[in-house]
């Protein structure tokens, strides 16, 4: 029952995605994200499948689970962050938004960075290693 119900709301947040292609008020990525929640959840062997994909593996494991992320990997997804950040920044003439953006990006790049390499040094620290 629990597996029907996600494949349900699944094609429910696709058909809503696919609209968000047509309609600007219907947010399409998130929808889409939904959508790859709820099959993933519906299926052990798509969720096992996609777990051992060599594009999870290198996207989302490694750097993000894992933790195993480059000074290079790091200063990439931040000029990602950076660029999608400039583009209603540069579009839009409005300060306060401006403003908000920049705010949010350094909330990213503090957050991020507190994540991907803080929790590491703590943790050579509670073992007793030097750190880096």
């Amino acid at each position: 029952m629990k597996k029907i119900i996600y494949f349900s709301l699944g094609a429910i947040t696709f058909a809503l995605g696919t609209l968000g292609i047509f309609l600007p008020f219907l947010p399409t990525t998130v929808f889409y994200l939904l959508t790859a929640f709820f099959w993933l959840r519906s299926s052990d062997k798509y969720y096992n499948k996609f777990i051992q994909s060599s594009f999870y593996k290198r996207a989302v494991e490694e750097p993000i689970v894992k933790k195993k992320i480059t000074n290079a990997g790091i200063v990439k997804m931040f000029l990602m962050i950076l660029i999608v950040f400039l583009i209603p920044g540069l579009l839009v003439d409005n300060t306060p938004m401006r403003i908000c953006l920049v705010v949010v990006y350094i909330a990213h790049v503090i957050g991020l960075t507190w994540y991907l390499r803080g929790k590491k040094a703590s943790l050579k620290a509670k073992a007793g290693e030097p750190n880096d």
